[in-house]
């Protein structure tokens, strides 16, 4: 089954209030096995960041004043996440985000499955934190690449994450690697034969058990 991770930075909050993306990032599932695929966009939002929002991602209004704007990525983007299940987490909040921009450049809602993880997480551990630094923590997730929150770097992270809360055994990618795991776990067993010298009262034995056994039988 294809699922895309997904998930977005804004100019805050609300849009109620006005607010717009300014990153998209994707990344694509084959069975939860990451493929080659994946979606990235920064946008100009035509309005200013948020200081909060800004201290959250730290782009900067100059920076996305010369990024595309979403009606010239609007239809890539339909297409990469087309008939597939969407994993994202507080999913209310993205998906009120990009419905919004859809709606502005006259486009129909996102009709896609979603699984939102923060559901999820909330369900398995009722009373715990469950935010995304949360629940890497609890599953032993690298996640010291996070010092702001982008959206790749969220969706790998959220990948990882999603794959331990549906209690999957998540899969390793790195044929390099595992071939190098098998190689090292043969070398933890040694085949070897050990040898072993006669003494030399073994050896003058062995002289007189053949002339014996020579004289009696061909003598």
């Amino acid at each position: 089954m294809r699922e895309i991770v997904l998930d977005t930075e804004t100019t805050g909050i609300s849009v109620k209030d006005g607010h717009r993306i300014v990153e998209i990032g994707c990344i694509e599932l084959d069975n939860l096995i990451p493929t080659q695929n994946k979606f990235h966009c920064y946008l100009n939002p035509e309005r200013k960041v948020s200081q909060k929002a800004f201290e959250v991602h730290g782009y900067s209004d100059e920076f996305l004043s010369k990024q595309k704007k979403f009606s010239e990525v609007v239809d890539d983007f339909l297409k990469f996440i087309k008939d597939k299940r969407l994993v994202i987490h507080n999913a209310e909040f993205d998906i009120s985000h990009l419905n919004n921009e859809l709606q502005l450049f006259g486009k129909n809602k996102i009709q896609n499955e979603i699984i939102d993880t923060l559901t999820l997480a909330r369900n398995k551990y009722p009373g715990s934190q469950i935010s995304l630094d949360a629940l890497c923590k609890r599953f032993r997730i690298d996640n010291s690449r996070r010092i702001h929150h982008t959206a790749l770097i969220d969706c790998d992270l959220l990948t990882k994450v999603y794959i331990n809360l549906i209690d999957q055994k998540e899969p390793s990618l790195d044929l390099k690697d595992n071939l190098e795991a098998e190689k090292n776990q043969s070398l933890k067993i040694e085949y070897y034969k050990k040898v072993i010298l006669p003494s030399n009262e073994e050896l003058e034995k062995h002289k007189e058990y053949l002339k014996t056994y020579l004289k009696k039988n061909y003598f």
